[in-house]
């Protein structure tokens, strides 16, 4: 687990390959037409920019000697007819590419949700949320200029050099190849510069993950932060976690802009000599127009140059995101389907574990070798210290993870053979920390069944006693509440969770300290509302109030991941053993006494 950690920088467990790209332009497929569009409007601006220093050297060296005005007036008509059929292509292609560019970063942050909501809890487990999130917004957001401008730049860039390289070799093949002369220069510079860029930008691409998990992590746990008096400690770690940015971020600039200098330095060097040669052989080889649109060529020469190696920075600097992008896609969930895995029938809620054994690391063992059998309709208590067991035994119930030695069953039916969604379908999970999504009161009861009436949400709300507290809100049901529900104190919290849990009408019903924040009263009520729709489920409850568990079919008393007695309230009362003396120790003896 040592990644989880903000300020671990992650390893790539596959390195860039060109597959990579192939699959990012794949996601151009559905937008094929705009694309070939754009091109056409590129081709055209391309083809009408290129035209203006041809059309220069016929002023100079026939229409402005010949004394022919009426030609003249006709080269600038067409030069600004050349400038216009420029300008809207221009415009046109950057809206089409826009609409293209978002088009397909939308369905790269779709492909990246979808993943997302299939992974199962060891991935989330093992990576700080901060690092997870900044792959869905900000690396997704760092191809958006590739996608829009960089890949349809490429092409009309290459055409324009074909075109330029064409006019030079009409205008003078002489001079055309000593043009060329930087090239090779140009090529080893590239080569050099390419794996430390690649390098740098990977080093950023943690730094920026780093500094994403750590804010991540500051919000989630500021009321801590604020309680303890750890504003300026924090700080520090900020500003060095930043600063590791800031460096990061300054190393892969400086290496990233020696590649634009260079092609700059190169070309006026060319231009230069060029001009030495040119000027020394006017009027024996070469004409003044011939050679002032030969250099306006050669400075278009080197701008497309330019933008390919900007290109070629976007390439690289976009590697160390595609990377972690497709990393991600391609991580495979610890939960999956059976080749063969069949549809779960409704259950009537037997559930067996055999000889459990389990543990989240490869060595350790949080369970070992669980065995017992729950009858369809049983309540089903877990007591035992903090860290016994507990928890994993209700999460390998709905297959949140899964065994490393034995089966559990359900109805007789291993449920490694059965589908996921089938299984999770009919269990009815009030996890330890209830969560509140942002929306409405309503919206949340309703999230497990959105089918589900009005009335049928206001019937669960009032068996959990949550109608009460509900109705006195400004707008009832249709209260807003914010994420997490941070408006409502955790008792609310609680209740409209165990009202979410009890509408979607589960076979088996897995209640993870569901009343660790309600107070006694409350409970009693509710315990009342909750005999009713207990009755025919099969129930596994956590608790740490004997009131919750005296009345249950079963309580297993877990300890370091073996039971250690099972029984009823009365029979293990009386054997005076581990969970005699849970309840007659300090936290239960105020429950006993109530």
């Amino acid at each position: 687990m040592a990644r989880n950690k903000f300020d671990v920088d992650e390893e790539l467990e596959s390195p860039f390959r060109l597959v990579h790209f192939k699959r990012l332009l794949g996601y151009l497929t559905p937008h094929k037409k705009q694309m070939i569009l754009t091109v056409f409007l590129m081709l055209m601006a391309s083809g009408a920019n290129l035209i203006g220093p041809y059309l220069i050297k016929l002023a100079i060296d026939e229409k402005i000697p010949g004394n022919d005005m009426l030609g003249l007036a006709m080269l600038a008509g067409i030069y600004l007819i050349a400038i216009i059929v420029t300008g809207l292509c221009m415009k046109y292609r950057i809206r089409i590419m826009s609409q293209v560019g978002q088009g397909v970063i939308q369905h790269i942050r779709e492909d990246l949700f979808t993943q997302l909501q299939k992974l199962s809890f060891s991935y989330y487990d093992s990576r700080p949320h901060g690092k997870i999130l900044v792959r869905v917004v900000n690396y997704v957001n760092s191809l958006s200029d590739l996608l829009s401008n960089g890949i349809i730049n490429l092409i009309t860039d290459l055409f324009s050099l074909t075109v330029i390289v064409g006019f030079m070799i009409v205008i003078d093949v002489k001079l055309t190849l000593m043009a060329m002369a930087g090239f090779p220069i140009l090529a080893i510079i590239i080569f050099v510069i390419k794996n430390a860029q690649r390098r740098a930008w990977q080093d950023l691409s943690n730094k920026q993950s780093n500094m994403n998990a750590y804010i991540h992590e500051s919000i989630n746990g500021i009321k801590v932060t604020q309680a303890f008096i750890r504003e300026e400690e924090n700080k520090k770690i900020f500003n060095e976690v930043a600063g590791s940015y800031r460096s990061s971020w300054m190393k892969a600039v400086r290496i990233q802009f020696l590649l634009s200098p260079s092609i700059e330095n190169i070309s006026a060097l060319t231009v230069s000599f060029i001009y030495v040669i040119g000027i020394s052989s006017i009027g024996e080889e070469i004409t003044v127009g011939s050679l002032i649109a030969f250099v306006g060529y050669m400075w278009m020469f080197w701008m497309p140059l330019a933008n390919i190696g900007n290109f070629y920075n976007a390439i690289i600097n976009a590697m160390a995101y595609l990377e972690r992008i497709f990393e991600t896609i391609d991580e495979k969930p610890a939960m999956i389907n059976d080749p063969h895995a069949v549809i779960l029938p409704t259950i009537k809620g037997k559930v067996e574990f055999e000889d459990v054994v389990f543990g989240y690391e490869r060595e350790e063992k949080i369970l070992d070798h669980i065995h017992f059998k729950v009858n369809p309709g049983d309540t089903i208590a877990l007591v035992g210290a903090t860290g016994s067991g507990k928890t994993t035994i209700v999460s390998l119930i709905s297959r949140f993870y899964d065994v490393k030695r034995g089966q559990i069953k359900i109805d007789g039916i291993d449920i490694k053979t059965v589908n996921i969604p089938s299984l999770r379908k009919q269990m009815g999970i009030m996890l330890q920390d209830p969560f509140i999504f942002s929306g409405t009161i309503m919206d949340n009861i309703r999230y497990g069944r959105l089918d589900a009436t009005d009335e049928e949400v206001i019937k669960a709300a009032k068996a959990v006693q949550a109608h009460t507290f509900i109705s006195r809100m400004k707008d009832g049901y249709q209260t807003e509440v914010n994420e997490r529900g941070t408006r409502l104190s955790s008792g609310q919290r609680q209740l409209i969770s165990f009202a979410r849990v009890l509408l979607a009408n589960p076979r088996v019903l897995i209640l993870d300290e569901a009343t660790s924040s309600i107070d006694t009263e409350t409970e009693l009520a509710l315990q009342k509302g909750l005999e009713n729709l207990l009755l025919g489920r099969t129930s596994f409850i956590i608790a740490h109030r004997l009131s919750t568990i005296q009345k249950a079919t079963k309580i297993l008393f877990i300890e370091k991941g073996r039971i250690l007695e099972e029984g009823t309230h009365e029979e293990l009362t009386k054997k005076k053993g581990h969970y005699w003396k849970l309840c007659n120790s300090q936290s239960y003896s105020l429950e006993i006494g109530s």
